[in-house]
């Protein structure tokens, strides 16, 4: 991937805008806007729409995602859920085999129709346009239905993902007319492609609103793409017109003098919050050396096992408040981190167990240690009036369910489940559910300073690995105060319960800590998608884009 590495960027406060995402036509669309006076909502809009039809095997209309916005004004951190939901008529058992009592394996399941949640990103980004935005939501899609009809030259990232998953998208006729040659081969990097059905949603949406996409032909052509493989009756286009999305809190916390936000549950990125706790309370290396990353990956196993317990859709996590608390702020807390920051030893231990911040005032659960699949797409835009968005959006798998509607890759978000509802009697708090969001990793953050005032945004893609590519990365930049664009490019160190992953561009030396440390580890290519910049008194002084992708920055001033 051509990853754009640009130059350092000094301008007057205020006046500054800059973004960076996964796709240089996002960007630039992205960027007329913010050009033009448009708000860091605005601009969302805009480059979500064109993702969708440029990266369509990573995020697109069709799915879902979360959003991070930082109000200049108010000076607050607003969160956006836009988690895509199960049909109602969706069971807990709906991924276990009748016959044999064992999960259904995953081709199948995608092929089924059953991974298939409402498509949620629409409605996210109308609820942040209405309380943010600045232009009429009638001029965000110009770019992207112009796009769509024109054509654009098919990526080599795009294409080599649709080769990859050529067998099963052929066996969609929309998908077919729509990625593949007259003799049925997929299309290669180069190619024009056009999406005119693309075009003409934009063109409802944009006239109609949000509400064209949750009912009338839109909603319609998804209700029927699932149904024809799932069965009359399995998505409805009552469960799509009651899609809401929500306003939530973020959930924050402390690190090294500055206070991290990110995504609440249903996202499971409080993991990172926990992951940079338990290291600050355990005490850092001076220099980031090969033995930090030991002691990164024993706080991330203990971070991941508390995930894996009590993460979910907040309506199944127990009691929203013990004692005041909720429970991701119990996760969060500071005397719970440094308790479980004495559980990191002088070696790894043999197995990791999730905590009990609650006093067992939570009914047992079992733990869910099903991994994402990897894909999404993440980008960073801050306008030049202060506000900041920081967004993570997915179908969720590449290609997502490999079924399209209206020009549109329809997700595979369900498979986030959990497939077996329960295990030895107890609940597993992510188990499927009528109207349930499934749990997610996604985890759009932006951190503040002492006093408040913003200071950096990130996110990535990666599936399971995103919390550790903006975990990895947030250590290196505040800890260390290593350039953004550096504390990208370093190699990941990825956690789970029982080891870890690391970048295969990784150091011998790295390794051979990790081993004489006892962590399990294997190494991997990993494809993350950092997108974000960094603030020094309010000024933009980075602005990064991920080398292992094909993302660009773009920086400005407001046109007079």
């Amino acid at each position: 991937a051509d990853g754009h590495q640009p130059e350092a960027l000094s301008h007057e406060a205020g006046e500054t805008w800059a973004i960076a995402t996964a796709n240089p036509h996002a960007t630039e669309a992205g960027a007329r806007i913010l050009a033009a006076g448009g708000t860091a909502a605005d601009a969302a809009v805009t480059v979500q729409s064109v993702l969708g039809l440029v990266e369509p095997q990573a995020s697109g209309l069709g799915g879902g995602g979360f959003m991070l916005y930082y109000d200049a004004q108010a000076g607050e951190v607003t969160t956006y859920d836009g988690r895509e939901a199960a049909p109602y008529s969706v069971g807990e058992t709906i991924y276990m085999d009748e016959e044999t009592g064992e999960p259904r394996q995953y081709p199948e399941i995608l092929q089924s129709g059953d991974a298939v949640g409402v498509p949620s990103v629409v409605a996210m980004l109308d609820l942040a346009h209405r309380e943010h935005g600045r232009l009429d939501w009638s001029e965000l899609f110009d770019d992207p239905i112009r796009l769509s009809r024109e054509g654009f030259e098919v990526s080599p990232r795009m294409a080599k993902s649709l080769a990859s998953r050529a067998q099963y998208l052929i066996q969609d006729p929309n998908a077919r007319e729509l990625y593949f040659t007259g003799d049925d081969q997929p299309l290669e990097a180069g190619a024009l492609f056009r999406n005119e059905p693309y075009a003409l949603t934009l063109e409802e949406i944009a006239e109609g609103g949000a509400g064209a996409f949750y009912s009338g032909d839109i909603a319609q052509s998804v209700v029927d793409a699932v149904n024809a493989r799932a069965g009359e009756g399995h998505m409805t286009v009552e469960d799509i017109f009651e899609y809401e999305a929500m306003s939530r809190e973020p959930v924050c916390g402390g690190f090294v003098g500055y206070t991290i936000c990110t995504m609440g549950p249903p996202s499971s990125a409080l993991a990172m919050i926990q992951t940079l706790g338990m290291l600050e309370a355990h005490g850092l290396p001076e220099e980031p050396g090969p033995e930090l990353w030991a002691l990164y990956g024993e706080a991330g196993r203990l971070a991941w096992a508390d995930r894996a317990e009590y993460l979910g859709d907040p309506t199944a996590m127990g009691s929203a408040d013990i004692d005041g608390t909720t429970v991701a702020e119990a996760l969060v807390a500071p005397d719970y981190l440094a308790e479980r920051a004495k559980l990191i030893g002088t070696s790894a231990a043999a197995e990791v167990a999730a905590g009990d911040p609650f006093s067992d005032q939570l009914e047992d659960r079992a733990p869910d240690l099903k991994e994402e699949v990897p894909g999404t797409s993440h980008f960073s835009i801050r306008d030049s009036y202060g506000d900041i968005v920081s967004m993570t959006g997915t179908v969720e798998g590449a290609f997502g369910s490999w079924m399209v509607a209206s020009g549109m890759i329809l997700n595979n978000e369900l498979t986030d489940f959990s497939w077996v509802p329960e295990i030895d009697g107890e609940l597993v708090v992510n188990a499927p559910g009528p109207g349930k969001r499934p749990r997610s990793s996604m985890s759009p953050s932006i951190v503040l300073d002492a006093e408040g005032q913003p200071v950096l945004a990130i996110g990535s893609a990666g599936g399971a690995n995103i919390i550790g590519h903006v975990t990895k990365t947030l250590l290196l930049a505040l800890a260390y105060d290593m350039p953004l664009q550096e504390a990208i490019d370093a190699p990941h160190v990825t956690m789970r319960t029982d080891g870890i992953l690391i970048e295969d561009t990784a150091p011998q030396a790295m390794l051979d800590a990790v081993e004489a440390y006892g962590i399990e580890y294997r190494t991997t290519e990993i494809s993350s998608s950092l997108q974000g910049f960094r603030l020094d008194d309010g000024q933009v002084i980075d602005v990064a884009a991920d080398p292992r992708r094909e993302g660009t920055v773009m920086s400005g001033k407001l046109e007079d």
